[in-house]
């Protein structure tokens, strides 16, 4: 297991009521909107009887009708292509994946990843944490043959499509020149995905006006990842892919739970962030999860203090409040994770993710003084990547800056931070922080793995399925239904 201070933590006592030995107005809304330890500890049993549940879900490999869709594979997944990595090498599937990634960079300095929903969102949230905020803006020597990165395929959006494919035209003029060349990631699970079919058809068009139309020239810049069958794996047979030449999605690891398998791994690797750190710190927190007790869980603690909150103090809104735009993208991808795991049934927390202090300026007011539907889970970075940036003295002081002169950014964002909190304290509104020893692949992959990991928990405490999404599968059967009508 990681050392304590590459750990990440979860501090839920803002959800909790603290001790008074006498009535106050505060202190009966902190009963009113708080958690009791004695609830928690309540609940620990319980918990413990799911997570041996979730545990034993993983050896089960043809589930009963009762238990379907069971998409627990996410869970091992980590470890097993660590394991295969160390004991096979190059014949590994971690191995191909890189290889693949490699070949991809070599060939193209424009990467168009095409993708929506789980084979979308967690790349983009890699992209966005991972990468320089700048970094399709960087020129080549400062990103170290590492290609531009573009996401399409989740909007069904014309004038987004076109944009992009006109400034593809106007860029890539020579396909002679790797820094002219570009090239494509698909991903889609099912294959019969309408918004990224559809990107993949134009896409390929532009493909085939820009490179000519030699099938064995174009299938270099096209890498595919989809399920083991489906319509896009028969379309890319027909297009005389070899399935050596096709990266699969496990069958069962669903696709908001497949971050850590091509789907996500792939594009981490093109990108050139270090997925071994992912997949350890993915790893380390299934570890954590199936080891240690509630006290030291913080899958089990976030998943406890968060399933109380909105089943029993009607919490219905779930905020995510990240202090650093870098991790919006991973607030979207768990949008995506909670919604479409926990929103059935007529049950289910609404995910809201908010940036800090950017958002204080819009949604603090309502969340200071607005209605008691939520509860807010912080996300904290422990330290910056880049040196702190000091205020500084300036000669003309009307902005009243130069009494904290030797401040820094981080100061200042700490100082917002602590001051929030104790706003909500005041006026007895719940909190946790979820805090990260820094932003890098290792502190990601831990905190990815025990948001789905925290859901599923979740999920069983409700007593509902958290894997398959029957109201998105409703939505694609109308979408293609209206469209063959006309």
């Amino acid at each position: 297991m990681q050392l304590p201070d590459e750990a990440i933590d979860f501090n839920y006592q803002g959800m909790l009521i603290p001790t008074s030995e006498s009535w106050t107005p505060l202190g009966e809304l902190q009963t009113n909107n708080f958690l009791t330890p004695e609830r928690l500890e309540a609940l620990k049993p319980q918990l413990q009887a799911i997570r041996s549940r979730v545990a034993g879900e993983r050896e089960i490999r043809n589930p009963p009708p009762h238990l379907k869709p069971l998409d627990s594979g996410f869970i091992d997944y980590p470890g097993l292509l660590l394991e295969q990595f160390r004991t096979r090498g190059d014949s590994s599937e971690l191995s191909r994946i890189l290889a693949v990634a490699s070949r991809l960079r070599d060939n193209v300095d424009r990467v168009v990843l095409l993708g929506i929903g789980g084979s979308y969102l967690g790349a983009r949230a890699l992209f966005d944490s991972l990468c320089h905020g700048q970094h399709n803006e960087l020129p080549p020597r400062m990103r170290l043959g590492k290609p531009r990165i573009y996401f399409e395929g989740h909007t069904v959006d014309n004038d987004s499509l076109q944009d992009l494919i006109e400034l593809l035209e106007n860029t890539c003029v020579d396909p002679e020149l790797r820094e002219e060349r570009w090239g494509t990631i698909v991903i889609s699970k099912s294959g019969g995905t309408l918004e990224t079919a559809t990107a993949y058809r134009i896409i390929r068009n532009e493909l085939n006006r820009y490179y000519g139309n030699s099938l064995d020239k174009i299938r270099k810049f096209i890498v595919p990842i989809t399920g083991s069958t489906g319509k896009f794996r028969e379309l890319l047979k027909a297009e005389g892919f070899a399935d050596d030449q096709i990266l699969t999605i496990p069958e069962n690891v669903g696709g908001r739970f497949s971050i850590f398998t091509a789907a996500g791994l792939l594009p981490a690797a093109v990108m050139g962030l270090d997925v071994r750190a992912l997949l350890i710190g993915a790893a380390s927190m299934t570890k954590r999860f199936l080891e240690e007790p509630f006290e030291r869980n913080p899958v089990l603690q976030y998943a406890a203090v968060n399933y109380l909150m909105t089943e029993e103090k009607g919490k219905n809104v779930r905020v995510l409040s990240v202090w650093t735009k870098k991790l919006e993208a991973v607030g979207l991808w768990y949008d995506q994770l909670l919604s479409e795991s926990l929103g059935k049934r007529g049950r289910g927390a609404t995910p809201l993710t908010v940036v800090q202090p950017r958002d204080l300026h819009s949604r603090g007011q309502q969340h200071q003084e607005g209605s008691r539907d939520k509860v807010i889970n912080n996300i904290l970075i422990r330290a910056v990547r880049h040196v702190p940036m000091q205020i500084g003295m300036a000669d003309n002081n009307q902005d009243d800056l130069n009494g904290i002169s030797r401040k820094t950014m981080p100061d200042v964002l700490d100082a917002a931070y602590k001051g929030t909190m104790q706003a909500y304290a005041d006026s007895a509104r719940p909190s946790s922080d979820i805090t990260l020893p820094a932003i890098n692949e290792h502190a990601l992959g831990q905190l990815m793995q025990m948001l789905m990991l925290a859901t599923v928990i979740e999920g069983r405490l409700m007593n509902i399925n958290p894997y398959g999404q029957p109201g998105v599968e409703a939505y694609k059967q109308n979408m293609n239904k209206i469209l063959r009508s006309k």
